[in-house]
């Protein structure tokens, strides 16, 4: 490991030098020198390899209690965010900066670390999850790789643990998910062997891990552009087995995502989700609660996995709007979308664009009759009206959700009639 200067440069983006950004290093600087701190990981590594950088983290050789003098001094608001591991979040301009003290770890668990803080940068890097997130960058754009291969590694697409992998997992099994996460986010070819193999010894570490942090986790992989590489992956290590619990349907999962890809749809982790669980409704809502997605998530999982009415390419307009009519679009469209994927791909594309289109396209009707007009027309108040307006509505569906009222008041006229009969 080494302190010194990376020949490369990230320049002056304007992340580095937007005004609100600037306050938070001079207000540092002011307590703590020069080079008291850096840009590090995610901000760093993005711009490395020319993607958008949102979240800025800063390390730094200050104590946390030094880093919230320093910001209050400037006059601008510090929130302990995480001070027991020497993180506090700088508020500058209604933008969050995340300021972290350099740290090493003192003792882990697979869950939790217990850190000290220390001034050497060198030190922090060393308990850092991969190279490529080891990375740190002055105000000036001096870059600093105390690895030496966090530069190279993030612009040839490698993700490799700082270190030796089954340390660096034994430290926190996320890691485990993490590794398949960058993977599939910054990941080109073949996926580093040594830390495959780690990370499939310890699989079965996942359970042991808070279902909020893997299902954050799971979800940000799933994110990713082409996330199918990543996945394949993980099922054949049997860490998509420790997560799901659940043989995996990879083949829809990955047809979704070149159906996505293919037809410029947004990429969507949840249904991508969907895709992978088999279509058991019980099971996904287990799935569900065991990761404590949240209440729309679940539901949504569990809808898109319904298993009637069943959706193929080329139902007709009037069938489409049935189908339509029992759910709703967002349910209909992931629905067709899951359904499109575990379709045979040569001559249905048009159709299945069609079939989507015409649901975007449809106004949902408003059945006509009430329960007023039920029982104006002669039935008793009580359990009978619901019946009835059942009855009804199932006519007024198959034929097509009639506009004229009147026809739907004569057939309910009739409906009451049989049944006092």
């Amino acid at each position: 490991m080494t302190d010194s200067a990376h020949p490369e440069t990230l320049g002056q983006p304007s992340w580095i030098t937007a005004p609100e950004t600037a306050a938070v290093l001079d207000a540092l600087e002011a307590e703590g020198g020069a080079d008291c701190a850096r840009f590090v990981g995610g901000a760093v590594r993005n711009a490395l390899v020319r993607r958008a950088v949102g979240d800025i983290d800063i390390a730094t050789t200050l104590t946390p209690e030094r880093v919230i003098r320093a910001l209050e001094a400037a006059r601008l608001k510090a929130v302990p965010t995480g001070i027991e591991h020497g993180t506090v979040t700088a508020v500058s301009d209604r933008k969050p900066h995340e300021i972290t003290t350099l740290r090493r770890d003192v003792a882990t668990d697979g869950r939790r670390a217990v850190v000290a803080f220390t001034d050497d940068w060198a030190e922090d890097a060393e308990r850092r999850d991969f190279t490529l997130n080891a990375l740190y960058a002055r105000r000036d754009g001096t870059i600093f790789d105390p690895t030496g291969q966090g530069v190279a590694d993030a612009k040839a697409g490698r993700i490799v643990f700082v270190g030796q992998p089954e340390h660096r997992l034994r430290e926190d099994y996320l890691r485990i998910l993490r590794f398949f996460r960058f993977y599939a986010h910054f990941g080109k070819g073949e996926a580093n062997g040594s830390a495959v193999a780690a990370c499939a010894a310890l699989k079965d570490q996942i359970d042991t891990l808070a279902a909020e942090r893997i299902s954050k986790e799971l979800l940000k992989l799933l994110a990713a552009d082409d996330p199918r590489p990543a996945v394949r992956l993980m099922a054949d290590t049997g860490v998509l087995a420790v997560i799901l619990k659940a043989p995996a349907n990879v083949a829809r999962f990955e047809a979704l995502v070149e159906v996505e890809s293919d037809q410029l749809f947004e990429t969507d982790a949840v249904l991508r989700l969907a895709a992978l669980l088999p279509d058991d409704q019980v099971a996904a809502g287990r799935l569900a609660e065991r990761l404590r997605l949240s209440n729309p998530d679940r539901d949504r999982i569990v809808a898109a996995l319904a298993p009637t009415p069943m959706l193929k390419s080329w139902m007709s307009p009037r069938e489409i709007r049935r189908a339509l009519y029992r759910s709703s679009l967002p349910t209909f469209r992931d629905r067709a979308k899951l359904a499109w994927a575990a379709s045979p791909r040569s001559a249905t594309t048009m159709q299945w664009r069609g079939l989507i289109a015409l649901a975007e396209g449809w106004a949902r009707p408003t059945f006509p009759i009430t329960g007023a007009d039920v029982m104006n027309a002669g039935a008793p108040k009580g359990p009978m009206v619901g019946q009835i307006l059942r009855e009804v509505e199932d006519w007024w569906i198959d034929h097509d959700f009639l506009d004229d009222k009147m026809s739907a008041i004569e057939k309910l006229k009739a409906v009451v009639q049989g049944l006092a009969y």
